[in-house]
């Protein structure tokens, strides 16, 4: 099972948002690349970063915080938010990025998705598919489209994706736990390598994530909480 520390970015700063509600959001650093070189120095092997901004405006907002940090660690970086062109993708990919992670554009244009697959590769392209009571939100989890979690996995599985970041929004900052029961649901329906997100609150959700088994786990807040030790986390999971 893959670890992937979190930095979400608001403002410039590294924040957690509590069940992706843009007014109840906690600072933790104002100085984000800073948070990623201790990720590294914890002995991460990824790092997940969600521009906040620009999943909310539709567009990049801290691209140059996301270029410091790629710059600053030697570990592959993920970004999601905000990203809807193809040039989007390709700017992403030009500052050093390893992967990007699709959301919005994903629902609203199937297509789009099979055309990024074709021209970035398999590799390059990750779908981040955030759900609310089984139904996926879009547009920085403003908006609840009519697709089910699975439905929308299974058809970006069927047209070449490969990896799907699930998450749980009513879980997301919570440290209530996350959902296994649709996580597990998740991984046994389609055959993406799912990473789950949302509500990791200590070792014993990552033992119950790897029971599923996941593919990968992002852990935001309760790093930062101090609830999970990245160190030993890395020790028992990360290198695998």
């Amino acid at each position: 099972m893959k670890l992937f520390p979190a930095i979400d970015i608001r403002n410039g700063q590294c924040v957690r948002l509590r069940q992706g509600q843009f007014h109840d959001v906690e600072v933790y650093s104002h100085v984000p690349v800073k948070v990623a070189k201790s990720f590294e120095a914890a002995g991460a092997a990824h790092i997940h970063i969600v521009d906040l901004d620009g999943a909310l405006a539709g567009h990049s907002v801290n691209e140059e915080i996301i270029r410091e940090i790629v710059q600053a660690v030697s570990i592959p970086v993920e970004v999601g938010g905000g990203i809807r062109t193809a040039k989007d993708i390709e700017n992403k990919l030009n500052l050093g990025v390893r992967r990007v992670i699709i959301g919005t554009r994903a629902v609203e244009d199937p297509q789009f998705v099979k055309e990024c697959i074709r021209n970035f590769g398999a590799d390059k392209i990750v779908i981040g598919i955030d759900a609310k009571n089984g139904m996926v939100a879009t547009d920085g989890w403003e908006k609840l489209s009519s697709y089910n979690a699975v439905q929308l996995a299974q058809e970006m599985e069927s047209i070449g994706v490969k990896t799907v970041i699930y998450t749980d929004i009513a879980k997301d900052g919570m440290l209530s736990g996350p959902n296994i029961e649709h996580t597990r649901e998740m991984v046994l329906r389609t055959g993406l390598d799912i990473i789950a997100s949302g509500g990791v609150s200590c070792m014993k959700d990552l033992d119950d994530l790897n029971s599923i088994p996941v593919y990968g786990v992002v852990i935001g807040k309760a790093l930062y909480e101090n609830r999970i030790h990245l160190g030993e986390a890395v020790k028992k999971y990360g290198k695998r």
